[in-house]
């Protein structure tokens, strides 16, 4: 009967000591099906240093159109140090700090200078978020637009695990020779008015796994036989306490 009483009291403890896991996005706060929240104004991903372009000019001249394509530029352009990039003919442009359409209007107004009515495309050719931690496929993703936000994040990488803090994800953005860091809280729906929701490139997504998933990995076992030992003692206390 004491050993009884005594593996039910253990039972207790550990289910006393183990944390509850909120495994719903968007579960604080009041919502329904008619839910609405207001979203700030998208902020458009802007060119930095480092970043590769690839850029694609279509004008009414064939030979202009060879002229600012070359076939030798298939990488793309890569923004210096100084926020240039190097373009055929025209030479230095200064992209650093342009949406993606501001670098297309830029060197479709140096491009008017030789050819007429010159159709500029601009794209990011390294555009990439890593995702690590408690997900189930952590890795680095090369993104095809410029857009992306946390939860299409998450999807890429297959979700959190069951022991990721979904009210605690790092999000460590890099700013020019900077870089800030900066926790969300995915239960909660104002994570969608977040700077920090909409990823830039080469943002880092880290999943903390909580403290049970520290434990069940554990393999030293340096704390077992004592935590067993307590957990026991504790057991035939309150056992004697129950028998009286």
């Amino acid at each position: 009967m004491k050993l009884k009483l005594a593996a039910i009291a253990c039972l207790f403890v550990l289910a006393s000591c183990e944390p509850r896991r909120n495994l719903v996005y968007f579960s604080e706060g009041n919502i329904n099906s008619k839910s609405a929240v207001s979203l700030p104004a998208v902020v458009e991903v802007k060119v930095q240093a480092d970043d590769i372009l690839s850029v694609s000019v279509n004008t009414l001249s064939v030979e202009s159109n060879a002229l600012f394509n070359p076939a030798v530029n298939v990488t793309g352009y890569k923004v210096d140090k100084n926020g240039n990039i190097g373009f055929p003919v025209i030479g230095l442009i200064k992209v650093d700090g342009l949406t993606l359409d501001q670098v297309q209007s830029k060197i479709a107004k140096e491009v008017e200078r030789y050819a007429k009515s010159p159709n500029v495309v601009a794209q990011f050719v390294n555009f990439k978020i890593t995702v690590i931690g408690e997900v189930t496929k952590p890795n680095s993703f090369a993104i095809t637009g410029n857009r992306i936000n946390v939860l299409e994040a998450l999807g890429l990488a297959g979700d959190m695990t069951v022991f990721g803090k979904r009210e605690n994800v790092l999000i460590i953005r890099q700013n020019g020779n900077e870089r800030t860091m900066a926790r969300i809280n995915m239960n909660s729906r104002d994570v969608l008015n977040s700077p920090y929701f909409n990823l830039k490139q080469n943002d880092i997504v880290y999943v903390e796994p909580d403290r049970a998933k520290a434990a069940a990995i554990n393999t030293n076992g340096r704390y077992i036989p004592l935590v067993i030992s307590t957990l026991v003692s504790i057991g035939l206390i309150v056992s004697r306490v129950l028998v009286r």
